[in-house]
């Protein structure tokens, strides 16, 4: 089941907070995370699937295209 980055992170019950204490980044990365702006490396991603529980394979990526 594929799900964005967002939803892994409100369904494992994780706050943008939490997230960003777990993976030693900033809040405001996370937030360009799950918005598109950016994306996570390499090292980011394996966080992101222990922290959340989720396989990278399931997590939509998308970015947001400027107008």
């Amino acid at each position: 089941m594929q799900v964005t980055l967002k939803a892994a992170r409100v369904n494992s019950g994780v706050t943008q907070e939490q997230a960003a204490k777990m993976m030693g980044v900033s809040r405001s990365l996370i937030q360009n995370w799950e918005r598109g702006k950016s994306f996570p490396d390499a090292m980011h991603l394996k966080k992101i699937e222990n922290a959340y529980g989720v396989s990278y394979d399931d997590i939509i990526f998308f970015a947001i295209k400027n107008a």
